[in-house]
């Protein structure tokens, strides 16, 4: 049998996957003996394999990650409060599957976007997709976006995101603008998407960060509402 032209057709098909493997299938020994049937399946595995690795590596660059973070390396031995059997029951994603929020308050250095980054990651493993972005940052695109022309864009791309990550929340008091901004991507993802949040400022003391009474009243509305919260303690 000439393989070379069958390789060939299968990668032109963009089949690496089944080419790979079929290489390597011809490399081993007795591999003749099993049937049609069970090579056949055996290319198809391979190759379902390479484009799932393909889809998550794809999710993961999209997702801009601040830290290359995984649930699994989570070190649960500091003495940080961290409820171990509540973080893995987080980590089945099912509160992202339910469009819930998830939000992390600690001081400075605890991790918390460690651990952001790590549910994000899980996600991305979860095949939803996900977009990371500082607060400073969000607000910043946010501005440029009117400026250019691309606001209402941005922000259809922000409510499509099946978990949008939130990091640093609270550093700055909000002006008008930003509590505008920030009160139309919650409403635009609220019971429809999922939104993780984290901030060294406790919970409680949101209301009087954000600033106008009447807008925090419906920005932490739709942001606490059926949020899962995770509040990790200093070193």
């Amino acid at each position: 049998m000439l393989i070379n032209p069958t390789l060939e057709k299968l990668t032109t098909m963009r089949l690496q996957g089944m080419a790979t493997a079929l290489q390597e299938q011809m490399n081993i020994h007795g591999i003749t003996d099993m049937s049609f049937e069970d090579r056949l399946g055996l290319l198809l595995d391979h190759e379902q394999a390479v484009r799932e690795t393909r889809r998550l590596q794809t999710r993961l660059r999209k997702a801009k990650l601040r830290q290359d973070a995984a649930i699994e390396d989570i070190d649960f031995r500091h003495p940080r409060g961290l409820d171990k059997s509540l973080v893995l029951r987080l980590a089945d994603c099912q509160w992202v599957k339910e469009h819930h929020n998830l939000i992390i308050t600690g001081p400075t250095g605890v991790g918390k976007s460690f651990l952001a980054c790590a549910f994000g990651q899980k996600a991305c493993r979860e095949e939803f997709n996900v977009l990371y972005l500082r607060m400073t940052k969000l607000f910043e695109d946010l501005s440029l976006a009117k400026g250019d022309g691309r606001y209402l864009k941005l922000l259809t791309s922000y409510a499509k995101t099946d978990l949008l990550v939130l990091d640093d929340y609270g550093l700055m008091a909000l002006n008008q603008e930003q509590r505008h901004d920030f009160l139309e991507i919650l409403e635009d993802r609220h019971n429809l998407k999922s939104t993780l949040i984290t901030s060294q400022l406790p919970i409680d003391h949101w209301h009087d960060q954000i600033g106008d009474p009447t807008m925090a009243d419906a920005i932490l509305d739709r942001l606490i509402h059926c949020a899962h919260k995770i509040d990790v303690v200093g070193k």
